[in-house]
């Protein structure tokens, strides 16, 4: 009797990851903690592929600003429209708290005065991450 197996996962070219990446919003960030274990948590980014840089909104005492100060190595995780597709974005994070990473982060803004204002209020940092590496694969089921 043979053994029926299914397609195997694919490499995702670098357009179709790219896309990826400009389609969702959402992802996984693994950050280092001081013990050198992952710590992941779910945040909202923007991609710039102009840059090839990925920007995340959080506030400057949250713990993965922290763990990036202390280790600069992140992964951000990015599901694809099914289970079987992800693509992955390696790369050196720095914590940055300047208007420009802000507004570049939250794109067209009606009165940025009044933004940064309420950005700085709530304590608001960019992590930019640049990019050094991106893959991710996909199961091509029909």
């Amino acid at each position: 009797m043979s053994e029926q197996t299914g397609p195997a996962p694919r490499r995702l070219t670098p357009e179709e990851l790219e896309s990826l990446l400009q389609e969702q919003q959402f992802g996984v960030l693994a950050t280092v903690k001081r013990s050198g274990h992952p710590a992941m948590s779910t945040v909202l980014y923007r991609w710039s592929p102009a840059e090839r840089v990925i920007r995340i909104s959080t506030t400057a005492d949250r713990l993965k600003a922290r763990q990036v100060r202390n280790d600069p190595h992140v992964a951000l995780h990015v599901s694809g429209p099914d289970v079987w597709s992800f693509a992955v974005a390696e790369g050196e994070a720095e914590v940055l708290d300047s208007p420009e990473e802000l507004l570049a982060f939250a794109g067209e803004v009606t009165d940025p005065a009044a933004f940064l204002e309420q950005q700085a209020l709530e304590r608001r940092v960019v992590i930019k991450i640049k990019l050094s590496r991106l893959y991710g694969t996909a199961l091509d089921l029909s």
